[in-house]
């Protein structure tokens, strides 16, 4: 069940890191609804969040709770939404997402167009305020 994502965990694809542990990583949506969208993946290849077993599930979840509040601080919002949709992509993965309206994490509004330096600066700042 090689995904993207597999291909991301073991370096084949570039990615904007925002952090990474034994279990774990973190990096930005490359087609982000708001600035700062991270995306929050186990290194297990599961595709189904509520499959994974309970102890990833919870190093998962401790995890982006680390991330979450990393990048509340990087980035100016009222909160950090997350959500758990996982049908573009067959590997277990939680969106966190800065906002300040529900209507921010409508995932059918139009993604941002952000640069290169511009990804490299929102990851920086992320990583610095972990």
């Amino acid at each position: 069940m090689s995904s993207i994502f597999t291909k991301i965990i073991k370096g084949e694809i570039p990615c904007y890191k925002v952090a990474e542990n034994e279990h774990c990583i973190a990096f930005l949506d490359i087609f982000p609804l708001q600035k700062g969208h991270t995306l929050v993946i186990p290194k297990k290849e599961t595709d189904k969040l509520f499959d994974l077993d309970s102890e990833t599930y919870s190093e998962l979840l401790s995890f982006t709770h680390k991330i979450a509040k990393g990048l509340e601080k990087a980035i100016s919002c009222n909160r950090v939404g997350m959500a758990v949709v996982g049908f573009e992509v067959p590997h277990a993965h939680i969106h966190l997402i800065p906002i300040n309206n529900m209507d921010d994490m409508n995932f059918s509004n139009q993604k941002l167009k952000l640069g290169p330096q511009e990804f490299i600066s929102i990851a920086d700042s992320i990583k610095s305020a972990l």
